[in-house]
């Protein structure tokens, strides 16, 4: 899915600043947030993938300018209105009725959390196939673009590198973010080259991304 979200390898965008004493939450709604999130994965029977999946649907303007955490306070609100356990415009109904306003909640709707089967605990699977790729073999990330979830960046496309090595199989993202299966795959860290992605003027550098199976296909 091509998105604002997809902003890693973007030029434009200044300098990260890092502060060295950032707390773990600089504000208390942000502690609140992060817990209505988890919660909201839970109350909306969906999975953390679909949860990615939502922070992608946010609308650009949205996403850019609510910040971290107003990113996930929207994606939660997504997320619990899809399986309709809230109904759409809920919560900011119940915001202007908190602030004297007079206003209608929406009517309940009925509730309809998706339904699909888990293979077991975590993302981990073991798998019989065997790997299509080998530590040190070349390899191009394919040129996939696809309406839904991905994890796969949007700036390693048609792009070659490195296997550096296997990791544990694992479910697809791709997969269960719309609950359609888990599709578990081999997982493979590539090294590319910051030439090979953003050309011969890039700061020499490396950089290892793991990427699924499928996001793979032998370098020619």
């Amino acid at each position: 899915m091509d998105g604002i979200h997809d902003m890693g390898g973007t030029h434009g965008w200044g300098t990260v600043a890092i502060d060295p004493d950032e707390p773990v939450f600089a504000e208390d709604w942000h502690a609140r947030t992060f817990a209505l999130g988890l919660a909201s994965m839970g109350a909306s029977g969906t999975n953390l993938d679909a949860f990615r999946h939502a922070l992608e649907r946010l609308h650009p303007i949205d996403y850019l300018s609510d910040g971290y955490y107003g990113r996930w306070l929207r994606a939660a609100e997504l997320l619990l209105v899809d399986s309709g356990v809230l109904a759409p415009g809920a919560v900011e109904a119940r915001a202007r009725r908190l602030a004297g306003e007079d206003v209608t909640e929406p009517a309940d709707t009925e509730v309809n959390k998706p339904s699909y089967q888990r293979g077991g605990p975590g993302s981990l699977r073991q798998i019989d196939d065997e790997p299509a790729f080998a530590a040190g073999q070349r390899v191009r990330a394919r040129e996939l673009y696809k309406s839904g979830h991905t994890r796969m960046p949007a700036y390693v496309r048609g792009r070659t590198g490195t296997v550096e090595a296997r990791r544990p199989a694992a479910v697809l993202p791709d997969s269960t973010a719309h609950f359609t299966g888990e599709d578990a795959q081999h997982v493979y860290t590539v090294r590319f080259e910051s030439t090979e992605l953003w050309g011969p003027d890039a700061e020499p550098s490396t950089l290892l991304i793991d990427l699924f199976e499928s996001y793979l296909e032998e370098s020619q």
